[in-house]
Formats: structure tokens, C-alpha cells, sequence
């Protein structure tokens, strides 16, 4: 009976830190229907002069949980290759929203790419939260990083 406490104990362990159940990498990413990242925009288009394009499930490729839609074979190679460079920052939520560390859906066409990262940004209901980035960047860029990191953040 002693070591079958234990093993449950240790069993149990991973799944309550602090109080709360711990969550998968999957859990932190902006996915919509069938783990769809980005609405299903091409996350290397916004690297390139045409900007963001939405891409096609022909060109389909899921990384960590997420499936990443492209434009062309090209595209999804170039994804392939190096896939950390071109997914979205903070799980593809909102970048203002994660630097006042909360989460916030995205309008794919709302973007700015800062250090070679791509930030994606609310634009909906008469808010665009891009020019309130720009206007406090300073501040909020290394928040939003802080929070990702710490994923200390509201979901």
C-alpha cells in the first residue's frame, strides 16, 4: 500500500505545479479548427516583399501541434527547413495583448515583423492594437517576451 501511494504521488506530480494543472506547448498556441495556426496564412509570406498571403491545405505541414497552411511547395520547404524562424512569436496570440500579460486573437493581416520574429496583432471591433505596440514598444516588447517565457500570462 506504501509504494502504491508513492507511484500515485509520483504519478500525480507533473500534472499539479503550484496548485494548477501544467499544460501542454499545444495548449499556449492561437489555434483555431483542426490546430489551424495563423487562420491559415502562409508564415513565410510575411517575410516577403508580397506580405502576408493566406495560404492552401495542398501545402500543409504541422509543427509542434500546429498545422501551418502555404502558398507554395517552396514556402512549406523553406518552413521545413527552419521552422522556429518563421512561426509566429507567443503561441501567434496578439503581441500587445501578451506585453500586458494577457492573450488576445489576431487579424492575420495586422503584423510586424521585429528582430526577424513575427508578431501578429488584434485588429478587430474599431481596435488596432499595432499602433499602441509601436507607441510603447519599448516597454511592451520585452514584457511580451518575459510573459511567453514565464508563460505568465491570462488565457
Amino acid at each position: 500500500m506504501k509504494y502504491l501511494s508513492l507511484t500515485l504521488a509520483l504519478l500525480l506530480l507533473p500534472i499539479i505545479v503550484n496548485g494548477q494543472e501544467t499544460r501542454s506547448e499545444k495548449e499556449y498556441l492561437n489555434l483555431g479548427k483542426n490546430d489551424l495556426a495563423i487562420k491559415g496564412y502562409d508564415p513565410v509570406s510575411y517575410f516577403m516583399e508580397s506580405g502576408p498571403k493566406e495560404g492552401s491545405e495542398t501545402f500543409s505541414f504541422s509543427y509542434k501541434g500546429a498545422t501551418y497552411y502555404f502558398v507554395s511547395q517552396a514556402n512549406l520547404d523553406t518552413f521545413e527547413s527552419d521552422p522556429e524562424k518563421y512561426e509566429p512569436a507567443y503561441g501567434g496570440w496578439c503581441a500587445y495583448a501578451m506585453g500586458k500579460g494577457y492573450t488576445a486573437d489576431i487579424n492575420p493581416e495586422t503584423y510586424k515583423i521585429l528582430d526577424g520574429k513575427l508578431l501578429l496583432f488584434y485588429n478587430k471591433f474599431f481596435t488596432n492594437t499595432l499602433p499602441k505596440w509601436n507607441k510603447d514598444e519599448e516597454k511592451l516588447y520585452p514584457a511580451a517576451e518575459n510573459n511567453w517565457k514565464d508563460k505568465s500570462f491570462d488565457m
